[in-house]
């Protein structure tokens, strides 16, 4: 493999890592619908501020989000939107397998 085709598929797989958590996935999908401020998103998480932080920042290091503080707030935006088409896709994947395992 050369050295740009391995960079290439190095940043897809950062992505991808980023994505890899129930809680990343939930703030992506909520976010897709607008913007929202840390304490939405800890809200619908269900978890403490650190926590949300966090996954916030592995979602920001893979340029899926960026922030802007107002005030004593902040808040977040999607910044990569396609990423949801991709979970149409594993949407239509886990369908297709729920189905093989009926028959």
């Amino acid at each position: 493999m050369d050295a740009k085709t391995r960079q290439r598929l190095e940043g897809r797989a950062r992505v991808l890592k980023a994505l890899a958590h129930p809680s990343r996935l939930l703030m992506v999908e909520q976010l897709e619908r607008g913007e929202r401020c840390v304490c939405e998103l800890q809200e619908m998480v269900g978890a403490d501020m650190s926590t949300v932080s966090k996954h916030l920042a592995v979602l920001k290091r893979a340029g899926i989000v960026a922030d802007e503080r107002r005030g004593v707030q902040v808040y977040y935006r999607l910044t990569m939107p396609c990423v949801t088409r991709f979970f149409d896709c594993v949407g239509e994947v886990l369908v297709s397998i729920k189905k093989g395992k009926k028959r």
